[in-house]
Order: structure tokens, then C-alpha cells, then sequence
């Protein structure tokens, strides 16, 4: 996998262009409780993202942003980011991951994740900021939920 770097606040333009052009969400992205990765090609351009946000009490972790460009699809790249992020959460001491995807069930089932309760999510993780958005623009309602646990 190319390397990838943890966001800093120089990124936060290129950064949400990118989410942004993924259609994923962009809440909390300046926030320190959001910890993001980005890999980049060698001119400089985003070529994915990666991340989670731990819950209160740090046993859940809401994975988020994991992306690649649409040219890198379909190689593994999505895969390995997800599992960094997966990865870096449970060595901050999460016990479970979850996340909200209503396109990408078949990727996320290949990663070990089941359909979840949505509203299990967001009792864990009320305090992140993807949870908070969805629940005050009533988001969450028609969103999916999925969840795994971490070793």
C-alpha cells in the first residue's frame, strides 16, 4: 500500500473536494476526534482517505471516509485503507467498529461487517460528529448501519 500520512489542516481543502466528489460525508473533518489518513499519488493529488472517530468511552469506533478515486476502484485499494482504519481503532482500544453505508454493503461484508441496528450506532457513538449530523438533519432515518468486531 502507498503511504499514507495523517491528515493535517493544510489538506482540509483537498480533502473535502474529495469526500466531496465521493459523495461522503464531511462533518467534523477539522475536528481532533477525527482521525484521518491520505494517500497520495506522486504529483500530490488525493488518491484515497481513510479514518474513525472513537466513541466516549473509546470501546466503538465509527470508521469514515474511506475512499479511493474511481480509476483505483476494484484493485484492493479500498480494502487495504479500511483495514488500516480498522487497524489504527483497535489499537486505540476499540473493541467494535461500525459504519453507515447505504451503497457499499457487499464491500463492507467482505471486511467481516453485518447489517447493524442504526440506532445501536447511534447511542454508542452519539458524541461523534457524523451521529450528531445525521440525528439533527434527520439523516439517520434513512440510513444503514453495519458493525464488526475488532480483535
Amino acid at each position: 500500500m502507498a503511504t499514507l500520512s495523517p491528515a493535517a489542516e493544510a489538506d482540509h481543502e483537498a480533502l473535502s473536494a474529495f469526500l466531496g466528489e465521493v459523495d461522503l460525508t464531511l462533518s467534523g473533518l477539522d475536528s481532533p476526534s477525527v482521525r484521518l489518513w491520505v494517500q497520495r499519488d506522486p504529483d500530490g493529488r488525493i488518491r484515497g482517505t481513510t479514518g474513525f472517530e472513537l466513541s466516549a468511552d473509546g470501546r466503538d469506533a465509527l470508521i469514515r471516509s474511506v475512499a479511493v478515486r474511481p480509476d483505483r476502484r476494484g484493485a484492493g485499494a479500498g480494502s487495504a485503507l479500511a483495514r488500516y482504519a480498522l487497524d489504527r481503532a483497535a489499537a486505540h482500544g476499540a473493541r467494535r467498529a461500525w459504519l453507515f453505508s447505504r451503497r457499499s454493503g457487499p464491500f463492507w461484508r467482505g471486511l467481516g461487517f453485518t447489517s447493524a441496528d442504526r440506532r445501536e450506532l447511534a447511542r454508542r457513538l452519539a458524541d461523534t460528529h457524523q451521529v450528531r449530523l445525521f440525528t439533527e438533519t434527520g439523516q439517520l432515518d434513512r440510513e444503514v448501519a453495519w458493525s464488526r468486531p475488532l480483535p
